[in-house]
């Protein structure tokens, strides 16, 4: 990591008595005395908080998290740079999204844990909060809790975990997972083989070093201006990741004096930045949803699916980092500069003066930043592809979007037309898949439907559909699949995700039968079914929904209110423009 950037410019503007805190600290009056005993209670004392910004450590520590394992260190890094800087610090655990055990899927969740984030900040005395997250869902999901519940917050990101090995071969989690999988099942591996990648692949705590969407969120989120310039790259295990969260701890209690909130970093420049910053580093699919939702939590409400493909047009994919990437993993990127040199390498595309939780600029955070290894993050002049990691498409298929990774596929289906092979559920094409005997080619399409936000339910990992046996056999390791799924940012493949609106809900997706011709045209952005207007209102008439997948609880709620892809899945009763809310007038 790059040394600390210098104080920051901005006056301070609160003084001890304007804090957030001394509604509960400060009065004379009986409700302050329970405050105030409760809290002498646990071993403190009045000097540990009188005029003092109390900031609240959100922390997504859990026994079943593997990249987050390290928080129960690392909360105590936090602590000791709050203390440092003169604050009172309070460790506030929340749910913990554990990206590889949640079922059916961590996106179910994201809303919950925003809403969590959002209500412990607003509930409870924290002047300022620092956002411990990085497994996939956690990062989107605290800034979510975070911008709504407006304290002045800084993100702390977990660091990807070391690159794996296995027989010498440097493994990266997900992108290689998913590759020996498919070895295993066209039989060029054996049972024993398999295992080894089974306990190399994943050496550390720490989220995934290849680019997946933890590394993609991470990113985006430091170019939104939200955490520490370079806190985004250190990997997990490295002695420069707990000086960072001690350097949180510090700045987060003098972003307080300056009520420097989240309103005021993230704005529509902010968030362009954060676009550009996605494209270049071959991000993640979900890097759409996750920063859609962002956006528009902040206030921004026309920013959507057109702002992502401008930058596609525009920004070329310079960090070589898998799965965009042959070589190279996150550790790598580190080491040739990290996401501050890459920021500096397409300065051009970025709103420079935009503000930052340091108090000072883009432009003054990645100053100076140097580019160690030209392979792992190539010049403009020399990219991995010559347009963004992502394409928008749109057609009769997806009205409202749907999104591919260009940068890590098969360019010979960047234009193809094939017929479909339809199934309504994954457990049936799983099944499928593996059958030889299955009518299916490399030109066909496979199409997966009623996986999108309701449908999934919660729009589960799934698009990355699995290739039939009988091709891998044949050597094929790629085709063209079709769904309104996600699927991991460690995936790559042909794979058209997102398609909005979903099948469960009777978008498009729906109408389409085993043998309908689909065609795509990525540099077009079309995607289309090849099916006449007349025959698809037919279609469209005699489609029925499906049954409901929850009849109670958070589920119920979940399917109430969750929006469509190309809106962020957001809840649509915490969109900004629902309204306020109402619990911080009412607390005393």
């Amino acid at each position: 990591m790059t040394a600390q950037p210098p104080s920051s410019p901005l006056p301070r503007v609160k003084a001890p008595e304007d804090l957030r805190s001394a509604r509960w600290y400060g009065p004379a009056d009986f409700r302050s005395f329970g405050h105030r005993s409760r809290t002498m209670q646990m071993g403190y004392s009045e000097e540990d908080w009188r005029g003092k910004p109390v900031i609240g450590i959100l922390n997504t520590w859990s026994d079943i998290n593997p990249c987050h394992q390290h928080f129960r260190q690392r909360v105590e890094d936090v602590k000791r740079g709050v203390l440092q800087a003169g604050g009172f610090p309070i460790e506030l655990p929340a749910i913990a999204l554990p990206e590889n055990f949640m079922k059916p899927t961590t996106m179910l969740y994201r809303n919950l844990l925003a809403m969590e984030a959002e209500e412990q900040i607003r509930s409870l005395p924290v002047d300022g909060a620092v956002l411990m997250g990085g497994c996939d869902k956690t990062g989107p999901a605290l800034l979510l809790g975070a911008i709504s519940a407006g304290v002045p917050s800084i993100f702390f990101p977990a660091g990807p975990m070391l690159r794996g090995n296995w027989n010498g071969k440097v493994l990266g989690s997900g992108s290689d997972s998913f590759k020996y999988w498919e070895e295993l099942r066209a039989g060029t591996i054996t049972d024993v083989d398999w295992l080894g990648v089974e306990q190399g692949i994943a050496r550390s705590h720490g989220t995934c070093m290849t680019m997946g969407t933890a590394s993609t969120m991470t990113a985006i989120i430091e170019a939104l201006g939200m955490s520490l310039p370079g806190a985004s790259s250190i990997p997990a295990p490295d002695s420069n990741h707990p000086r960072m969260a001690a350097g949180c701890g510090r700045r987060i209690v003098d972003m307080v004096w300056e009520d420097l909130t989240p309103a005021r970093v993230l704005t529509r420049e902010a968030c362009s930045n954060a676009v550009a910053v996605a494209m270049a580093m071959g991000c993640s699919t979900n890097a759409l949803i996750h920063l859609l939702a962002i956006a528009r939590r902040a206030g921004h409400a026309g920013f959507g699916l057109d702002d992502f493909e401008r930058a596609s047009r525009e920004v070329p994919v310079i960090g070589n980092v898998r799965p965009s990437g042959t070589t190279y993993l996150m550790e790598d990127f580190f080491y040739a500069g990290g996401i501050r040199a890459l920021m500096e390498r397409i300065r051009g595309h970025l709103d420079t003066e935009a503000l930052t939780v340091t108090g000072r600029t883009v432009g003054e955070n990645i100053a100076g930043a140097r580019v160690f290894n030209d392979d792992v993050i190539r010049p403009l002049e020399n990219p991995i592809y010559k347009e963004g990691a992502l394409a928008v498409l749109r057609g009769n298929l997806a009205p409202e979007g749907c999104v591919i990774k260009p940068s890590a596929m098969d360019p010979r289906f960047l234009k193809h037309a094939g017929p479909a092979l339809v199934f309504d559920d994954y457990v049936t094409l799983k099944t499928a898949v593996d059958d030889e005997g299955l009518d299916v080619t490399a030109d066909s399409v496979l199409v997966l439907r009623n996986a999108g936000p309701q449908g999934g339910p919660g729009m589960p990992e799934w698009g990355m559909l699995p290739m039939p046996k009988k091709l891998l056999k044949q050597g094929h390791r790629d085709m063209l699949r079709l769904s309104d799924a996600r699927m991991s940012g460690t995936s790559y493949g042909a794979c058209v995700l997102h398609v909005s609106p979903e099948s469960y809900v009777g978008g498009p997706l729906a109408l389409v039968r085993t043998g309908d011709v689909v065609e795509i045209d990525v540099p077009a952005r079309s995607i289309n079914l090849r099916v006449p207007e007349d025959e698809l209102a037919r279609r469209r008439a005699a489609w029925t929904p499906p049954p409901p997948r929850f009849g109670r609880g958070y589920g119920w709620m979940f399917s109430q209110h969750i929006r469509q892809a190309h809106e962020g899945c957001d809840f649509d009763f915490l969109k900004t423009e629902f309204g306020p809310a109402v619990g911080e007038p009412l607390i005393h």
